[in-house]
């Protein structure tokens, strides 16, 4: 969407508010516009392809001290909405935080115009290309793939003077494949976005084929506490949860998280880190403000081991004496505290250097089903979907009926090393981490 459509747009927006504030002392009215086309691709067959459009409208009043909200998909029907969102606010909860101002946000790289005008056929092409080439390295391998582009635009307007939209495009690439062999399955898949167009298959590419090869015998574990290396999809599947809920805010102000009163102590070892950073370019979870108008921000959480902070929208700040972080999300209905791109910066260890002194050990590609434990404990439990052991410093083979479990703070409270490199996992860029001892149950 081009400038004047998004002026367009906030031009309707304010004629809501205006109307709006006829009746109550503060509202904020926020859209949000997105259009997806995703590819499925099935067995080498088009499963489908369907254009997607949606439009979320919402308002938020402030009456008589309390929050009344209202939420639609037609822009045109402002009455409908206003009316809904002050029959709320007889029960909606205390209003305790005041709307945004305007102020300076900064402006990350987000949109690729090339995005919206990649046609079908290429998508298409691309997408078969990648599973042809997976089904002729391993023959039977059964590979599913999707392929999508999508435009997203968001505004904003409050009765604080703030008025301002942005646009981002995203584009994403995912395949997975099954191979059976008798009664095993083995399940290898990957997926890349970026805010850019993906010309470049290889590393997608290279990454299952390394997961095909590494997979290509099957190796027994023991059981018991073992030295670990979770993988970066392995970190985002068994880990990334139960950390970034001890850091919610409002978790942190129901007293929820164990984490609750410890800002400023040391909380892992002094090798991890973890930012939060909206403002990086590229990323399809990077904006220029949050769903609330705040401004984002580079907001460190886990600095050298040390707890810095906690992740805030409008109200849970309010309500804690803070200042938002400008993590206010809707997903959907009103705005609450959410990560947008975590970062845990690289170490300076190779993956072969993190190999070679453990005797045997379990490498940790993914884990399906790891929220199973008391995830605001930070607990983790899951079986191991793709996992490798190793032997002497080396990977032997892929194992099977194994599951892990733990406790993240325990983990990261000592870390052997973080590895060097790294990748983004949705909206997580991780590398490699090592722990001495994760206690792992296997069916020998």
């Amino acid at each position: 969407m081009n400038s004047e459509h998004q002026d367009h747009d906030l031009d309707k927006l304010e004629a809501i508010l205006i109307q709006a504030l006829k009746a109550c002392e503060a509202a904020e009215v926020f859209l949000a516009k997105e259009e997806e086309i995703p590819i499925h691709l099935e067995a080498g067959r088009v499963r489908g392809i369907r254009s997607r459009q949606s439009q979320t409208v919402a308002l938020r009043v402030f009456l008589d001290g309390r929050l009344g909200y209202a939420a639609g998909n037609d822009l045109a029907d402002g009455r409908t909405l206003i009316e809904s969102a002050l029959e709320t606010a007889a029960f909606g909860a205390r209003a305790d935080f005041s709307l945004p101002p305007p102020a300076p946000t900064p402006a990350p790289e987000i949109f690729d115009a090339a995005v919206p005008k990649v046609t079908l056929d290429a998508m298409l092409a691309q997408v078969q290309a990648l599973a042809d080439d997976l089904v002729r390295h391993t023959p039977g391998l059964i590979c599913e793939g999707r392929v999508s582009r999508e435009s997203l635009t968001v505004s904003i307007v409050n009765s604080a003077g703030l008025a301002q939209s942005y646009a981002r495009t995203e584009y994403g690439l995912a395949v997975e494949g099954v191979l059976t062999r008798g009664t095993d399955m083995l399940f290898v898949g990957d997926e890349l976005s970026s805010c850019c167009v993906l010309n470049d298959c290889t590393p997608l590419r290279e990454s299952v084929f390394r997961q095909l090869t590494w997979s290509s015998q099957t190796a027994r574990i023991s059981a018991g506490k073992l030295p670990a290396i979770f993988l970066p999809y392995g970190v985002a599947s068994a880990l990334l949860a139960p950390l970034t809920a001890g850091l919610n805010g409002k978790l942190v102000l129901e007293k929820a998280s164990p984490l609750a009163g410890k800002e400023g102590r040391k909380l892992t070892d002094n090798k991890f880190s973890l930012i939060d950073d909206a403002t990086l370019p590229h990323r399809p979870t990077s904006r220029p403000f949050d769903d609330e108008g705040v401004p984002s921000r580079r907001c460190p959480l886990i600095e050298n081991g040390v707890l810095a902070g906690f992740y805030y929208d409008l109200r849970t700040a309010a309500l804690a004496g803070k200042k938002s972080t400008g993590h206010g999300r809707r997903a959907p209905g009103q705005p609450a505290p959410a990560p947008s791109a975590l970062v845990i910066p690289a170490g300076q260890t190779s993956l072969d250097d993190l190999l070679s002194d453990i005797k045997e050990g379990l490498i940790i590609e993914q884990v399906m089903g790891a929220t199973q434990g008391n995830v605001l404990a930070g607990d983790f439990s899951g079986n191991v979907l793709l996992g490798y052991k190793i032997e002497n410093g080396k990977i032997v083979g892929r194992v099977k009926d194994t599951v892990i479990s733990g406790n993240v703070y325990t983990l990261l409270n000592d870390i052997v090393a973080v590895g060097s490199g790294g990748r983004w996992v949705g909206e997580l860029f991780t590398p490699p981490l090592f722990f001495p001892a994760l206690s792992v149950a296997s069916q020998r």
